[in-house]
């Protein structure tokens, strides 16, 4: 019996050792938060977004940052470049207080927008006015033809590249009315960081609304995960819709509808997202539904990864027939299209994305369509008549990468496959350690199942 209880004590000494070993190498990654260096407020109106607003399609938000005490009087201009109409929006304002400084920012609600109409709009804090920008409504009545550019993880290094990627996507795809983000926007919740993605949205978030999800990276690391205001007083929308402190959103744009959720958070939390997941989609009459949330619900870094926000929203997702999972997280291209019983592509499509300069390494799960390792991509997203179309695309090249329609008639929703021909990009430099090498037979492997 002695023998026995020393084996046991050994074994328990064994666990607990190697269990403080694994959260002794995994700390920093899950509880160290790297310092803000402090910071001054800009002295006069800037960082400025444009967003959408509540569930109206036609309405707009613009927030900006000035100074680090709010102004009796800040507020938008607003100007009908047709009618030659301006009105003044008042904007409310409000100082956030961060690890290392404070700045006041302001949000100004653009209400009653008419559609298919150019605006021209400036702000104006303390009597200092910023430059005017524009942007246009779209026409309510060719609602079955616009589309939006997606891309996930963005996590530029300072001077980073990300504005020169994002306005040559524009370039090509001219007709792209917003732009959509997974999460990670942002690399840290720290001053400088948020400069850099203001930096790498300039000229875009002025003109075209921007919609993005929380990412990881966006928040605070404790054993309660914590958002700071200010990234809800940038993404303006959270702050009208956010259920508790949960960052959901919905969009009714044309015959489209988006379910923006916070996959970050702890299980409570996304139980209270999972109710207003099944609330909104039973009420949606949209033709098409678009989930878009950071963590990819079918994990390309291992099977069982992001089990618990694939068991809290996958059901509701297949069971609505959303049609398109937008994620990031992972940072690779992934496509993976559901089945039905008689092995008949169908909906959901679920796509990983990312405009990174770190790149993961994956597994090559069989129940993936398509994989793309080492480089960058974004997806156009275009809704015309009956069909979605979805393309991805390489950053910076603009070649198209992978394609796909699905189809919806009185017959049911198909999918078209237009990608499967399209060589996948699984270029990787291995430096000839073990780990490389290990990851290099993976690749190999699933080059040859695909002949």
């Amino acid at each position: 019996m002695k023998t026995k209880r020393l084996i046991r004590t050994g074994i328990a000494v064994i666990i607990l050792a190697g269990l403080g070993i694994w959260i002794n190498s995994r700390w920093d990654a899950w509880f160290r938060n790297p310092e803000e260096p402090p910071y001054a407020p800009l002295k006069e109106p800037g960082r400025i977004m444009l967003t959408f607003g509540d569930k109206d399609q036609l309405s707009r938000n613009i927030s900006w940052q000035c100074d680090s005490t709010v102004a009796d009087s800040s507020f938008a201009e607003l100007a009908d470049t047709l009618a030659k109409d301006t009105m003044r929006v008042a904007a409310q304002g409000e100082i956030f207080q961060s690890r290392s400084g404070k700045a006041a920012y302001y949000v100004a609600r653009l209400r009653n927008l008419k559609p298919d109409c150019y605006y021209s709009y400036r702000v104006c804090t303390n009597g200092i006015y910023s430059e005017w920008h524009n942007f246009r409504t779209h026409n309510l009545s060719t609602k079955k033809d616009f589309s939006f550019i997606y891309t996930g993880d963005v996590q530029d290094t300072i001077n980073g590249v990300a504005n020169q990627y994002l306005k040559t996507a524009l370039a090509q795809h001219p007709q792209t009315e917003f732009f959509v983000f997974g999460g990670d926007l942002t690399e840290r919740p720290i001053d400088a960081y948020w400069q850099e993605t203001f930096d790498g949205l300039d000229s875009i978030r002025q003109h075209y609304p921007v919609v993005n999800v929380t990412g990881n990276h966006e928040y605070l690391k404790y054993v309660i995960r914590k958002l700071e205001k200010r990234y809800s007083l940038v993404f303006s929308y959270f702050l009208d819709s956010m259920i508790g402190e949960n960052q959901v959103y919905t969009l009714k744009y044309n015959n489209m509808q988006f379910f923006l959720l916070d996959s970050n958070r702890e299980l409570p939390y996304l139980w209270t997202q999972r109710q207003w997941l099944k609330e909104e989609l039973e009420k949606s009459d949209a033709q098409w539904k678009i989930v878009v949330l950071h963590h990819p619900l079918y994990s390309i870094k291992g099977k069982h990864n992001n089990m618990m926000q694939r068991t809290m929203f996958n059901s509701l997702i297949q069971k609505y027939h959303v049609d398109l999972v937008l994620q990031g997280h992972e940072h690779a291209y992934a496509r993976m299209t559901m089945h039905d019983e008689n092995g008949k592509a169908t909906t959901p499509v679920y796509t990983v994305s990312h405009c990174s300069p770190k790149s993961y390494r994956i597994d090559f799960d069989g129940r993936f369509d398509k994989f793309g390792i080492e480089s960058r991509f974004y997806q156009y997203v275009r809704a015309h008549g009956d069909t979605l179309s979805v393309n991805a695309y390489r950053f910076p090249s603009g070649e198209l990468y992978d394609s796909l329609d699905i189809v919806k008639n009185a017959s049911g929703t198909s999918i078209i496959d237009n990608g499967k021909n399209i060589p996948e990009y699984l270029e990787f430099k291995s430096n000839g350690s073990e780990k490389d090498c290990r990851y290099m037979e993976r690749i190999n492997k699933y080059k040859q199942n695909k002949i």
